[in-house]
């Protein structure tokens, strides 16, 4: 199965789970969650005509030569609104602080030369100069952030610019992880023969929490399918989402596949893409209905590139959100591709200084020191060789993680 089509399935799977709790948190305690109504200005941004500058406010008029004199009648700092400013006079003025009536320029204070009582100033100003209008920002009732938006920092700094103390959002996913086989060991404790320590657990708990989740780490299951089917019935009591990788084989040591077909549907999926190719997804029933099912590979560049295609998405419909990833760009390639497999690629990448993409020496999916050195993936369609000098299409992880 193409990846294009695995995921229209997985985002119409997702859709019929979408959550529909809302909540009301506060401004400052928003940041990651995901507006479930628009948010409207109760004002204009700025809320009058404002000095972008220090400097003088003045009339352009009665400043027809560089060099002019003119008696400074106020001073108005940010926060306190002047008077009507007398024609032939100046008012000193501070960044921030609103343009007196009567006033249509500014002079920053570099091109002004401070007198006793006066200021001369030394340019001829034109209209309109170093003012920010009213409402030039934002305008009232406009409509500043729409639902299904992932709040940044700047997009809560937006929110306040327009007075929302207050934002209603969509309950964060609730996800349960668990990882099985009897060959994990957690970090600390000591390394047997034959054993190696769980990273994906830890990679995949920390992709869930950057992707604004709250995570139920149910820990590691034993190789037993009654082990495995109890887990599974803890994971799906009040979670969204139950996520594994590795172990949704058909060998006789792999339970997880028969224990959630007693517990819920799976369907197991082969996907076109490298690395990554084993994908399961179903639903596993709960007392409060289901809870969907994501097995992922085992190796951990797999199992990592795989959340990002096709977790993440799943992960943003439950939201509300587009489920569409960032865009590729198109950048030049710095390396040679020459044996493409029949599979769509994504190989690991690193941007240099020159503006081109290096790549890392070994795409093994057992490599998982390319996916901390990498800073993107290519994005390479299957049967396709890449020579040095070819654009290609790069997708950033920063952008793949935080989307």
């Amino acid at each position: 199965m193409s990846l294009d089509e695995a995921l229209q399935r997985l985002v119409a799977g997702a859709a019929a789970h979408r959550i529909d709790r809302t909540e009301t948190v506060g401004t400052f305690d928003a940041l990651g969650r995901v507006l479930a109504a628009e948010v409207r200005s109760g004002l204009d941004v700025p809320p009058a005509d404002n000095t972008s500058m220090d400097g003088y406010a003045m009339r352009a008029a009665d400043v027809p030569a560089e060099g002019t004199v003119l008696p400074v009648s106020q001073r108005i700092p940010a926060g306190v609104v002047g008077q009507p400013l007398q024609p032939g006079t100046a008012a000193r003025i501070f960044t921030g602080a609103q343009v007196p009536p009567g006033a249509d320029a500014v002079v920053m204070q570099e091109q002004c030369e401070a007198l006793d009582g006066a200021v001369r100033v030394n340019t001829v100003p034109q209209s309109g100069q170093w003012i920010r209008r009213r409402g030039e920002d934002v305008m009232h009732d406009a409509v500043v952030l729409t639902a299904g938006t992932r709040l940044t920092p700047q997009a809560l700094g937006l929110a306040a610019s327009v007075g929302a103390a207050e934002l209603t959002v969509w309950r964060r996913p609730r996800v349960a992880v668990f990882s099985t086989g009897d060959e994990l060991v957690m970090p600390g404790q000591p390394l047997k023969p034959g054993a190696i320590y769980n990273s994906n657990r830890f990679t995949l708990r920390g992709l869930l929490q950057a992707a604004g989740c709250e995570v139920t780490d149910l820990g590691i299951v034993p190789d037993k399918l009654e082990a495995t089917r109890d887990a599974l019935k803890r994971a799906a009591d009040g979670n969204d989402l139950i996520l594994t990788s590795g172990g949704v084989s058909v060998g006789e040591e792999d339970h997880l596949r028969p224990a959630v077909m007693a517990e819920g549907t799976l369907d197991l999926w082969q996907i076109a893409m490298k690395p990554g190719k084993p994908l399961a997804f179903g639903t596993v029933r709960s007392g409060q209905g289901q809870a969907i099912f994501m097995g992922l590979p085992g190796n951990p560049v797999s199992s990592f590139v795989t959340f990002l295609l096709a977790v993440a998405p799943v992960l943003r419909t439950l939201q509300g959100m587009d489920a569409a990833g960032p865009s590729a760009q198109l950048l030049r390639a710095d390396f040679d591709w020459p044996k493409p497999d029949r599979r769509r690629e994504f190989l690991r990448v690193k941007l240099n200084a020159d503006g081109g993409l290096d790549l890392f020496p070994n795409q093994s999916s057992g490599v998982l020191t390319s996916t901390v050195w990498a800073d993107g993936l290519v994005d390479t369609p299957a049967g396709q060789s890449i020579a040095r000098g070819d654009l290609v299409r790069f997708l950033p992880l920063d952008a793949l993680v935080n989307r």
